[in-house]
This record gives structure tokens, sequence and C-alpha cells, in this order.
């Protein structure tokens, strides 16, 4: 959970960043106009909405509504309301919607309408980390032990069927009852099992869920019955699931019960320095209005950073000398969309591959000479690329070693200048990087579909750093949570 903490504000502003990639690509997600939508939040139920030790509200429903918001164009205004009383004010109009991990019933849609089910989850039954007097469900049953619940939930009628009504304790939120069982007040608290590791996150020296599955139930946001809001929340929450930003989220909240067993190494705050190009879209280049660094190297590296406990810095180099100037130990590590080659590992040391990329050839919208590779060779056609790449021994290979066909430029962005300037007929680029710059240049250049080489692309740093193997932990971490897969339908698409 402390990792998780450590994470939440960079991967935050991850997220928020990422939306704002998904509304361009997903042009058909509706534009609500910049409208302000008022959000009921009682803040008393971890990990969906709480207050943590600096005061900040936070958890599951703001990211999840921030992102929903960020692609929709609204603004959410949160309101911190109670639970008892807070659906019939929905019902009212008195708020937009409501979050707080609310079990979608038949008797609850009199009243209000649901979104989509964003969450299934079962009712388990809490108790002190210590308990001895019973194992189960059944057993608790069976003795005169006192269940507490909040009032007003589906919790609290689960509670009811296990016991009778006699054996419950209503409080008016979760932590009062939680608070109430590590007291000795109370001998269990039901509640959802989501929620359940949420309090049980945070006081783990304390209490633990038994295994029994009482009830299971799904989860949804509540509006008024005629609220305009349902349809398009519901056509964000699935353009979430679709492009893994809804996994990173819950991730983000929900780790797994073995995360202890995953826990990352801890950095202690280092910083780390980092080479980077900031001419390589979609992996590095600076923000035309803003002058910042940004791209997917800048995600990935923030991500991984945040989750090991240190800090990147990074310096704007060329390429050409910085392979040799990591090798040199004047840089922690470089990251550049660079090839893993055998040549380059005599010298550097490699993470695990991130990406499998395949080297193509850039053309102008509109090229009529020639439609392939095969017919490019044929010709008397020049290439350009950039010196002391992959993609330059590429293009070599291509015309049988004929350099005088082949133009080398310091950075692939004056490569694909002088392509659109008609400088050279063609540029041999990654796939990847080849898409960053069609998309900054859609109606000038494309790729060509043909496959040249396939590749893939690697971190480097010095040899023997001790960087190595705590980065690889924090990417197979992102890869199973669902981080890796959001960052890279950011900057990547939807095909990777």
């Amino acid at each position: 959970m402390q990792t998780l903490k450590k994470a939440s504000i960079l991967f935050l502003l991850l997220l928020a960043a990422l939306s704002f990639s998904v509304v361009l690509a997903d042009g058909h997600l509706p534009d609500l106009g910049g409208r302000t939508v008022v959000v009921a939040v009682d803040n008393a139920y971890i990990p969906f909405s709480f207050i943590d030790e600096s005061g900040e509200a936070m958890g599951w429903d703001y990211d999840v509504l921030g992102e929903i918001c960020a692609r929709l164009n609204c603004v959410t205004e949160w309101i911190e309301t109670g639970w008892e009383g807070l659906i019939v004010a929905v019902s009212l109009g008195e708020y937009d919607v409501s979050a707080g991990g609310i079990t979608i019933t038949e008797e609850r849609k009199e009243i209000v309408a649901f979104s989509d089910g964003y969450m299934s989850t079962i009712q388990r039954l809490m108790v002190r980390l210590d308990e001895d007097r019973f194992a189960s469900a059944a057993d608790f049953a069976m003795g005169d032990f006192v269940i507490g619940v909040q009032v007003a939930t589906t919790n609290h009628e689960a509670a009811v069927d296990l016991v009778g009504e006699d054996r419950v304790v209503p409080y008016d939120s979760f932590g009062f009852a939680v608070q109430a069982l590590i007291a000795g007040d109370v001998d269990g608290v039901v509640l959802d099992d989501v929620a359940g590791q949420g309090y049980v996150g945070v006081n783990s020296g304390d209490i633990k869920l038994l295994d029994d599955e009482l009830v299971s139930d799904e989860l949804g946001f509540i509006y008024a019955q005629d609220s305009e809001l349902i349809e398009p929340f519901n056509q964000a929450l699935a353009s979430m699931r679709e492009d893994g930003a809804l996994d990173a989220i819950n991730a983000k909240w929900f780790p797994p019960d073995d995360a202890e067993s995953m826990a990352l190494p801890d950095l202690g705050g280092r910083t780390v320095t980092v080479a980077v190009e900031n001419a390589y879209p979609p992996f590095n280049v600076l923000n035309e209005e803003t002058g910042e660094g940004e791209g997917w190297d800048y995600d990935t590296l923030g991500e991984i950073c945040a989750r090991l406990n240190c800090v990147p810095e990074y310096i704007e180099t060329s390429w050409e000398g910085l392979i040799v100037a990591v090798s040199n130990g004047e840089y922690d590590m470089a990251a550049d969309g660079i090839t893993i080659t055998e040549e380059r590992a005599q010298i550097v040391d490699y993470s695990e591959g991130y990406i499998d990329v395949i080297q193509r050839m850039m053309v102008r919208v509109g090229e009529d000479r020639f439609s392939n590779a095969d017919d490019f060779v044929a010709g008397d056609f020049v290439i350009g690329v950039q010196v002391a790449t992959t993609n330059y021994i590429a293009a070599s290979e291509l015309l049988g070693g004929d350099e005088e066909r082949i133009v080398g430029y310091g950075e692939f962005g004056l490569a694909v200048q002088a392509l659109i300037t008609g400088d050279i007929d063609a540029v041999v680029i990654d796939d990847v990087a080849g898409q960053g710059y069609t998309g900054l240049n859609a109606d000038k250049i494309k790729l060509l579909p043909d496959d040249l080489i396939k590749q893939q692309l690697g971190f480097i740093y010095p040899q023997g750093s001790e960087l190595v193997e705590p980065f690889n932990m924090a990417l197979d971490a992102m890869r199973e949570d669902g981080a890796l897969a959001a960052i890279n339908a950011k900057w990547l698409g939807g095909d990777e």
C-alpha cells in the first residue's frame, strides 16, 4: 500500500495526460462542453473515496471520474455528503452523480438510474487479526457474536440475513464500524471485499478478511433517472476498459493479495540521470507550447521511479555519442527508443525489451513513383536516416550497400523535414516512431506497409549498473497491473 501511495500523485498526472490523447483519438466520445458535474461522495469508504493523512481527498472514485471527465470535456466538483440520504438526494437532482461503491439493486433502480456496472464485488466478514473463536461465517452465525455495518447499505442487509437484526450494530460510516471492530466493541464487520482490502491495507496489523463469500454484488455510479450524463459516462467507461486505463486505476487502488511478495526495491529517493534526445516522438519530444519534455519515455520512467522511490533527471543529449556516454557512466541510463543489438550489448547493459518495433519506409503522401520497398530499390531514389542508428544499417542493407543513395542526418526530425520538402524520397524509421511523426504530419507523410526488420527496444545503462534489476522489476509490475498498457495506449495507439 505504501508503494502505491508513493505512485499516486504521479500516476494521477499520467492518467490525466492519457485522457487528453484519448479524446483526440476517440472522437466518437461526446463533448460535454466543459460543464461542471457535481459528484456526491462520503469520503469515508477506502479505497473508493477517503481523506488521507495530509487531508487530501483521493481514491478510485476520484481517479475514474476525473478520467471520465477528461475524456468527455467536463469538470468534476466533489461534495462530501453523508451516506444516509445520499441516494435520495441524487434522485431529487441535488447532485449530478454519486460515486462510493454503490451496489446496483432493483429497489434502488426505482428512484435512481445506474451506470453500467464497473466492478463485481463479494461481501465478506472482516474480523480482528488474532481472532480464534471462529474461523468462518457459519461459525460466527452459530455463536452470539455481533456484527458492525454502515447503515442503509446492502452490507447491512447481508449482516441481517446472516445473524438477524438483534446482533447487528449500525454505524454512520464503515470507518466507524472498522474502528469499533479494532477496539473490540463488535466481533465482525460485513463489507465489500474491495473496500475490505482497502481497510485491511491501512490496518494490516489489526484486521483481516475471512474467505467466506456472503453475497456477490455489482457496483455502479448513480444519477437522477432522466440524467443526460448516463450514456456519455457509459461510453467513457467502455473506452477506458478498451484502452487499459480502467485496469491501471484498478491496479493502483486494488492491489493483488500477494502484493507484499511482489514488493519493489526502494531506491531511497535517489536521482537517476536519463539521457534523451527530445527529438524522437512519441518517445521523447519537446511540447511546442510549454517547451517541456514529454512522451512515452517520460511517462514510463516517471512511473517506474514513482514505484521505486527515485527521481528521474532528464538531460537532453544528441544521439551521436549517447550510447558511448552512457557506457562511460556520464548518465545513469538512456531512453530513446534504443534498439537492442549484440554490438551495443558489448559496451552497455540493456533493460528487458519493452516494445517490439518494425523498421519501415516513410514517404510523402501522394507518392506515386513507387509503392513498396522493392520498387524503391529498383529506382534511383534516395533515403534519409539518422546517423549511427540501426535504421541507417537497415537502409544500407536495403540498397545493397549503395551509400551514395543514403543521406545521414543528426536526428530523425531533420530527415523527416527533408522528406517533406522533397530533398529525399524516403526515410527508414521504426514504425512506432514513424507513427509519431505521421501523427504530427498526417497530411504530408505516410508509412509503407513493408516490414524491413523486426527489432526490440530497451533502456541502456553502464555495464554492471545496479539499476537494471530494479527497473526490470518495475517494468514487469507495470505489465502485470496494466499501467504499461495505459501508457502504450496513450503514446503508441491501440495496436500496441
